[in-house]
């Protein structure tokens, strides 16, 4: 049924709240990490034992998927209503013994709780310190369920804006609430409106930019597979504010389930009179579409990313006029990052005020962060700005890995910076990471622990914005590859005094004179790493020694006899059969036979492997 006006949507929505009598409920996480590990199929195996049990026709239980719930480590990940457990590691193997103990008798099937001594989901360390906001319909709707999204109270904002807000109030409650992009700069989203909105052309646009690419990030991902619909009516307000009539939600081709889920969910939106023409009776229309991106990393870039919609290369070009004022097809254009878009819907229906009141005076609001690396719970964390690093991860990922000590994070994807643990109390807000030489970024969180070499990773996210670099302006084109060539050298055995001094010129030049926001921070990696970490730059230009034990032939593993439990981990990753020693003794490397490999330092989890100079070298 196509909804005729606000009335119309607050009556459904009402209707919906209400819901079902209550029901006993499995949901089974659909977030990235857990569709990858079988959670379609543990949802089919649940859906198939509980046909065989009989309650195939039963309205008492249902078994869905979900959006991400978080704790990925665990995957794939079950979560449990009215009861609040959380089962982790599930497999198809376990349904029968979750339908019959769970879903027919509501007692927890204890071997499988993701955390055996605090089995309900609420109460786990990782969720405690949380507060969420973008991710609070993770675990209570289906994706897909545009019903789902009205009774979770989705489209309240809407309905109040075309009910008696005009658009300029809209935009106005975005710019007092302090809103700042979440994709990266944390500009000010109320100035970009309030911009938009006044600038002249024949048509305006509404984009959003979902072309995630940073390694190991997944959040705009599993917002745009876990609610969709979110992101739809924050697109849906902003081109109300601003007079748009059509927008695009660009995604990489990669993100096939985000495209998928999109798709539909525009679908349903516009079979409801919730898009398209005349929206609930406003006059006010709004045509919206996905376009896939093809996966270059430089379309992140705001002029990159419109050149691809408008189907030419994705280049970026100087910023003498803001995309606000001529962006898509010389005209106005409002792009925002998927995050952004979401946050949207609850200022505009709750107030400027209340969202100030999550965050911190400048940063308000909350982040979604994956946090991933040498940690021991990793997955997708939202905190309050300001929130300082350690209490994602220490409080939430629970430090370093047995054996391990900390050393550093890096925030703000392949060009953000390197912190060391002594960073640990920073606030995770744009201003302070900026100026301790990191980016906020879109929200990626990578812990590294001692056996991660600074010097190696540098040159892996050289060589990733090296192969991502559009080619354009020679700065990036020419520096990385400069920049890249002497990080292998020092990796591999081959650096020459001064090494670091250059790397250091060339940095700045770099960051001084590139076109766009890709070439001015590729830098930070290599900046961030030469500050904090210079020493590990000296030993491998002058010593030839990585104390790591990550850069091969640049160090030899010693087993400390004191520390060496003889549990035999060493030994059995040892590729060449030179770690000796049996039963309960300690191990020892024979140094004739060790090809440097490094594995018995990371298999060790008591830090009794350690790496040492070789001998003549230096």
């Amino acid at each position: 049924m196509r909804l005729s006006d606000p009335i119309e949507l607050e009556a459904l929505r009402a209707v919906l709240a209400q819901g079902p009598a209550p029901v006993r409920r499995l949901w089974v996480c659909g977030g990235p990490g857990c569709l990858a590990a079988g959670a379609g199929r543990v949802q089919e195996a649940l859906q198939a034992a509980a046909g065989e049990m009989g309650l195939a026709a039963s309205v008492e239980y249902r078994t869905d998927l979900t959006g991400c719930l978080g704790l990925c480590e665990r995957g794939p990940l079950v979560g449990v209503e009215p009861e609040g457990f959380l089962y982790g590691r599930v497999g198809p193997g376990d349904a029968m013994e979750l339908v019959a103990e769970t879903l027919l008798a509501g007692r927890l099937v204890g071997r499988l709780a993701a955390d055996p001594d605090l089995p309900a989901g609420s109460d786990q360390p990782f969720y405690r310190p949380q507060t969420r906001l973008v991710m609070r319909r993770f675990g209570r709707v289906r994706p897909d369920s545009l019903e789902d999204y009205l009774a979770s109270g989705g489209y309240a904002a809407l309905g109040l804006a075309l009910a008696g807000l005009s658009p300029g109030e809209v935009s106005r409650r975005v710019e007092e609430s302090g809103l700042r992009g979440r994709g990266g700069g944390g500009f000010p989203a109320g100035r970009k409106w309030a911009s938009c909105r006044e600038a002249k052309g024949p048509a305006k646009y509404v984009v959003a930019n979902g072309d995630e690419g940073d390694p190991g990030a997944f959040m705009n991902r599993s917002l745009m597979e876990g609610d969709p619909f979110s992101i739809i009516e924050g697109l849906t307000l902003g081109a109300y504010a601003i007079g748009a009539g059509k927008g695009f939600i660009y995604v990489r081709h990669e993100y096939p389930l985000s495209v998928e889920r999109l798709g539909l969910a525009i679908g349903e939106a516009v079979s409801r009179g919730l898009l398209g023409p005349d929206i609930l009776g406003s006059g006010f229309s709004l045509d919206l579409e996905t376009v896939e991106g093809g996966g270059a990393f430089v379309c992140g870039e705001s002029t990159s990313l419109m050149a691809s919609i408008e189907g030419r290369e994705g280049q970026p070009r100087v910023k003498y006029v803001r995309s606000t004022e001529k962006g898509l097809w010389d005209c106005p254009t409002l792009l925002q990052n998927v995050e952004t878009w979401a946050n949207v819907p609850p200022i505009v229906e709750r107030g400027p005020d209340w969202f100030r009141s999550l965050g911190s005076d400048r940063n308000p609001g909350t982040k979604v962060f994956s946090l991933v690396g040498q940690v021991r719970r990793s997955g997708l964390v939202e905190m309050p700005l300001g929130s300082p690093i350690r209490a994602i991860v220490k409080d939430v990922g629970g430090g370093a890995r047995p054996g391990r000590r900390l050393k550093a994070v890096q925030t703000g994807g392949p060009s953000g910076g390197c912190l060391p643990d002594g960073a640990l109390d920073l606030p995770l807000d744009f201003d302070s990471l900026t100026a301790a030489g990191a980016i906020m970024g879109s929200g990626g969180l990578i812990v590294m622990d001692d056996l991660s070499c600074m010097v190696d990773v540098a040159r892996y996210f050289t060589g990733f914005l090296m192969g991502e670099s559009c080619g354009k302006c020679a700065p990036c084109r020419e520096g990385l590859v400069l920049i890249h060539r002497i990080l292998d050298g020092l990796c591999r055995g081959h650096g020459r005094r001064g090494d670091a001094a250059e790397l250091s010129r060339l940095a700045d030049m770099l960051s001084r004179t590139a076109l766009c926001g890709l070439g001015q921070s590729a830098a930070n990696p290599l900046l961030s790493t030469l500050r904090h970490f210079g020493e590990e730059y000296r030993e491998h230009e002058e010593e030839g020694f990585c104390r790591s034990g990550r850069c091969q032939g640049l160090f030899q593993p010693l087993i400390d006899p004191e520390a060496c439990t003889g549990c035999g981990a060493s030994q059995k990753v040892c590729p060449a059969g030179a770690v000796r020693g049996a039963g309960k003794k300690p191990r020892e490397v024979d140094a004739a036979g060790c090809v440097s490999c490094g594995a018995c330092l990371q298999a060790c989890r008591f830090g009794a492997a350690k790496a040492v100079p070789r001998p003549g070298r230096g």
